[in-house]
């Protein structure tokens, strides 16, 4: 990358090497329940991480209970940010989500296998476990109507 080119608009084989950001202030070693998932991430609390690391990495993901210091650290919109809510009742998660322009907001327990295909496709699938897929029988499976 060129020392002027901006973190983003890195090229997309360039940003799936990143790891992912997650941005948590919870000491749980799984904030937002992305274990097991084999994409690398980063987890660090809202003020360690830098500008450049938010900007740089494939896809960023929030945990809503870090919202409030995310905020006010001013980051820019970006595409690729998710926010993680862990209370299932909280009404005001879509309207907090919209305002610091997250690309989705999925809820603790629910959206699990839409947000390992995002991290997948957010790291060019370099993580996916292919083999188990690409090891199975050969014969298609049989037709949805007969």
């Amino acid at each position: 990358m060129s020392p002027t080119m901006s973190a983003s608009v890195q090229a997309p084989e360039e940003r799936a090497r990143q790891q992912v950001l997650v941005i948590s202030d919870s000491l749980d070693a799984d904030p937002i329940g992305l274990l097991p998932c084999p994409v690398p991430l980063r987890h660090l609390p809202s003020p360690l991480f830098s500008a450049e690391e938010y900007l740089a990495a494939p896809l960023v993901l929030l945990d809503d209970r870090s919202y409030t210091d995310f905020t006010l650290r001013h980051m820019p919109r970006r595409p690729g940010l998710i926010v993680a809510v862990v209370d299932p009742d909280d009404g005001t998660a879509y309207p907090r989500a919209a305002a610091i322009g997250a690309e989705a907001l999925i809820r603790a327990g629910h959206g699990r296998s839409w947000l390992h295909l995002r991290l997948h496709a957010a790291t060019d699938c370099r993580y996916a476990p292919w083999e188990p897929l690409l090891t199975g029988p050969a014969d298609p499976p049989p037709a949805a109507s007969s």
